[in-house]
């Protein structure tokens, strides 16, 4: 499909004159909600009109945020000599066209978007008489999703004068959620944090825990979309005494 492309190119440059052509894309960035059916809009304008026997080539592709991965050519439209639409295998049943020539029309429509269709999408036209301008657009596609119910855990031994921290994740959402934690005591009333505590991008750092470290933690990861939360409840307790000193301080009683 790739070598069609670039020798249908060859093609416009030759046949073309020197003139402009001008492809936009009205939104820098499109936001959907995952699992939606959407369209990408795509505009163009050419110096000369197109009829059937225009050679043009459309395509949209898939550009990668790696500079070590290529991008990826996901349709492309052929009008001439017969129009057809080549779409990538790992798109096919979920990738169509919208297009009206004459009227510069050139979407693209993706159904049951996934948090994998997070990317930058890119249209291209080419035409003969038109090798200067603007020949491409480009657009973010932005899926959002809710964060899904954190993962709450504690991290560390929850002893007398040790420092732990609380844990808080969702596996996913978009964007990427913030987390937040609340602190109740054992009488469940919601009390501050102690001054030395920290807490950043879902862990609650404690340092040297007592008694009063005790209670109920509420973590809340939220997004644009939605929140959730997940809670631990937090019993701190006095360090285990080891067999030996036990024994010891059995025999001195």
């Amino acid at each position: 499909m790739e070598e069609r492309i670039y020798a249908l190119m060859l093609l416009c440059l030759v046949l073309s004159g020197v003139s402009a052509i001008d492809v936009t894309i009205p939104q820098r960035q499109y936001e959907y909600a995952r699992g939606d059916n959407i369209t990408l809009s795509c505009s163009f304008t050419t110096t000369s009109p197109i009829n059937s026997r225009t050679l043009v080539v459309i395509t949209w592709s898939v550009l990668s945020l790696q500079p070590t991965i290529e991008e990826t050519v996901i349709a492309t439209y052929y009008h001439w000599p017969t129009p057809s639409t080549d779409i990538d295998t790992d798109y096919e049943g979920r990738v169509s066209l919208d297009l009206d020539l004459t009227q510069g029309k050139a979407n693209l429509k993706l159904s049951s978007i996934s948090l994998a269709d997070n990317k930058d999408f890119e249209c291209r036209v080419h035409t003969p008489g038109d090798k200067k301008g603007k020949i491409s657009a480009t657009t973010r596609l932005v899926v959002l999703a809710a964060p899904s119910k954190p993962i709450c855990k504690i991290q560390g031994t929850a002893e007398y004068h040790q420092n732990i921290s609380l844990i808080c994740v969702s596996e996913e959402g978009s964007p990427p959620p913030t987390y937040s934690w609340e602190r109740h005591d054992i009488k469940n009333n919601p009390v501050p944090h102690d001054p030395s505590t920290t807490d950043s991008g879902g862990i609650l750092s404690l340092y040297d825990i007592a008694i009063w470290t005790s209670g109920y933690y509420i973590c809340t990861s939220e997004n644009k979309i939605h929140a959730a939360t997940c809670n631990i409840t937090l019993s701190v307790s006095p360090p285990k005494i080891s067999p030996s000193l036990g024994w010891l301080l059995n025999f001195f009683n």
